[in-house]
């Protein structure tokens, strides 16, 4: 019982990282059940510690897609609008993002997205006609910076990209990613980030309920 009360002590130490914090989380938690309230849209989590004793959490789901229910785009629309310009795979992507439903209501695959395109006589894409552009998720990649940061960068205005619709991927101009104010943006992403990352994703992630 001693060194149950003294847990949140130990729990919240500067000096617990986030290695000691995972360590004690096996030790305290048998086993952690998520199910799905879809009417009040959370997620209900229920923490079975050891010892048998239980606690019921709820999270707030995030909502995905930005079109809503009565004004998403149909699926002959987005087809005729971004397909050819992105591989068949990236388009089904999109088009489940954006929720954009088949006639049977099924999501979008590689297969069902070619088979609307090939009938609605959209060419396949075609890497040499794209032009020295790259998605979103290349730019970070060459940058060293999270997506996240990307999408921050272009809302500044400071990374140029376009965006033919809501929710669709963005394309970025490979030439950018050199010129000065990118390379400062990128800077200043990382003076941002917290020198003690390891503290920092300890303090973000690893909350036990109560603590």
């Amino acid at each position: 019982m001693r060194l149950a009360h003294d847990l949140p002590a130990a729990w919240n130490a500067p000096t617990t990282d986030a290695r000691t914090k995972q360590r004690l989380t096996h030790i305290l938690v048998e086993e952690v059940v998520i199910d799905l309230d879809d009417a009040a849209n959370e997620a209900v989590v229920v923490v079975h510690w050891v010892g048998g004793r239980h606690t019921e959490l709820r999270v707030p789901r995030v909502k995905t897609g930005r079109y809503p229910a009565d004004r998403r785009p149909g699926p002959v629309e987005v087809v005729r609008k971004l397909g050819g310009r992105w591989p068949d795979r990236e388009l089904a992507v999109t088009m489940n993002r954006m929720r954009c439903k088949s006639a049977d209501g099924e999501s979008w695959t590689t297969v069902r997205v070619r088979e609307l395109r090939e009938r609605l006589g959209v060419a396949a894409f075609d890497p040499a006609e794209a032009g020295e552009t790259i998605s979103a998720d290349a730019a970070a990649s060459r940058l060293g910076i999270r997506i996240s940061s990307v999408h921050r960068l272009i809302r500044e205005g400071i990374l140029p990209a376009t965006q033919l619709m809501p929710s669709a991927p963005w394309k970025v101009p490979a030439e950018a990613l050199e010129t000065e104010a990118v390379k400062a943006g990128v800077q200043a992403v990382a003076a941002r980030r917290p020198k003690r990352r390891v503290d920092s994703q300890g303090e973000t992630t690893l909350r036990l309920p109560g603590l």
